[in-house]
């Protein structure tokens, strides 16, 4: 009877470690939501030197990753956690957890730490998307953002690519040139954050209300990029 108390006082343990461990994981979701929202309503609040209203209010998604980590100088390999929605028939999607890895990134010199933004511009740049894995430059083309009001009216963007990408750093926000990284669903982060394993497709698509917890950063897209509905 001892030696069977004792398992099951382990199992006990263990089973509640588990749960604090998710319940951190979780946590940190819901700060990477705040970070991501924060990053969207500094970049977005700069006097001229932001994202122009016309081109993020015509992305079909939005996707950011605060202080993602930069390896080399100048190029190099990177790795950062971050939070993409989409538009749908009743308004900006349930956030998506994702990872992005890799690739030739043109990033500030010397800086080691960067906020990313990424707009998903067209539909094909969502299938793309919604496929949970993809990679930019191969998969959907990928090209530096305009910023601030005088690049509102370039066309060289919205003829070719599907993907516009900045980057901020040291208080330099700035469209960079991104390719050869792989973004893919981060499934820890997606079960800790809903509690259960919830596919890119469901989340990205409408098919799952909001939760609370991603009210900052659902209210900050509606501010800077519309409603969140899609346009016919």
């Amino acid at each position: 009877m001892k030696k069977i108390s004792a398992v099951i006082s382990v199992l006990l343990m263990l089973t509640m470690l588990g749960g604090v461990a998710l319940a951190s994981d979780r946590s940190d979701d819901i700060d990477r939501l705040q970070g991501a929202a924060d990053v969207l309503s500094e970049v977005m609040g700069a006097p001229d030197g932001g994202i122009p209203a016309g081109v993020i209010g015509d992305a079909k998604c939005i996707a950011i990753v605060p202080a993602m980590k930069k390896g080399g100088f100048v190029f190099g390999a990177a790795y950062g956690k971050g939070v993409a929605s989409c538009r749908t028939a009743t308004g900006w999607s349930a956030p998506a957890f994702f990872a992005v890895k890799g690739g030739s990134f043109g990033f500030q010199i010397g800086a080691q730490e960067v906020d990313l933004v990424m707009l998903i511009m067209n539909d094909n740049g969502m299938r793309n998307l919604l496929a949970s894995k993809f990679k930019l430059g191969a998969d959907a083309s990928v090209a530096a953002g305009p910023v601030g009001r005088q690049a509102e009216g370039a066309t060289d963007w919205k003829m070719r690519a599907e993907v516009l990408t900045y980057s901020r750093a040291r208080g330099v926000f700035a469209g960079i040139t991104l390719s050869g990284a792989v973004i893919s669903q981060h499934q820890n982060d997606t079960r800790a954050f809903y509690g259960r394993m919830v596919p890119f497709r469901t989340i990205l698509t409408g098919r799952i209300a909001p939760p609370r917890e991603s009210e900052a950063w659902i209210n900050a897209l509606r501010k800077y990029a519309g409603a969140g509905v899609h346009k016919r």
